[in-house]
């Protein structure tokens, strides 16, 4: 893959990974616009974290239209524009409904979801970033929005298995699976040099990138 064949890149991971620090080197390393969910802009955020069963489905659906917005803004970009890196795949709203929603919510929510997500542009490449729940939860504190801190271990464990689950079925279009564990993409230039060497290399497919095993058998 390089600079021409990656025209839709997005950066995916659960809460705290360190995807929108990392959709945003993209951007700037390929020169390509850039496209930000802003979890700050729902106001039933807050409230999900002290009152999940009653604010669930109100939080969800404003992820749901605010990410269809933006993928609409995407839909309708000039071709000879400049690319786009995001750090959401609209595809994965629906792994955050099925962790959080009632079975009648639930319902309710996919006829919203089937109805709206039809045709949604495919990435040509997505990152998929993991770390173990232990170490998300340690970021999550360093970065210090006060309702995150509400996020318990089990709530994570949970999204962290839907992530999984979501990307072992994920076909769609090319994927690096990411074992950040060990490498800091958020601040070391290093470590975002030999991940960014890496994704130029890459053939179609399934690719999955472990440093600390590839230092091992080095």
């Amino acid at each position: 893959m390089n600079k021409r064949a990656l025209k839709y890149i997005v950066v995916e991971g659960p809460i705290g990974i360190g995807k929108t620090v990392l959709a945003r080197k993209l951007a700037n390393t390929f020169n390509t616009e850039l496209m930000l969910e802003n979890s700050l802009d729902n106001p039933f955020l807050p409230k999900f974290y002290e009152d999940p069963q009653n604010a669930a489905l109100p939080t969800q659906l404003h992820f749901l239209f605010q990410r269809l917005k933006m993928i609409e803004t995407l839909r309708q970009t000039d071709l000879f524009k400049p690319a786009q890196v995001s750090d959401f795949l609209i595809q994965k709203d629906r792994l955050f409904a099925e962790v959080t929603l009632s079975d009648a919510e639930f319902e309710l929510y996919n006829q919203v979801y089937n109805r709206l997500v039809l045709d949604a542009p495919i990435p040509d490449l997505v990152v998929y970033l993991q770390a173990p729940v232990e170490i998300l939860i340690k970021r999550i504190y360093k970065r210090g929005i006060a309702y995150e801190k509400k996020i318990d271990d089990v709530y994570l464990n949970k999204i962290c298995e839907a992530y999984i689950n979501f990307f072992y079925h994920y076909n769609a279009s090319p994927i690096l699976i990411v074992n950040t564990s060990d490498i800091n993409l958020v601040d070391s230039n290093d470590d975002y040099n030999y991940l960014l060497d890496y994704i130029r290399t890459l053939s179609p497919g399934k690719h999955y990138l472990n440093p600390q095993a590839l230092a091992q058998n080095a």
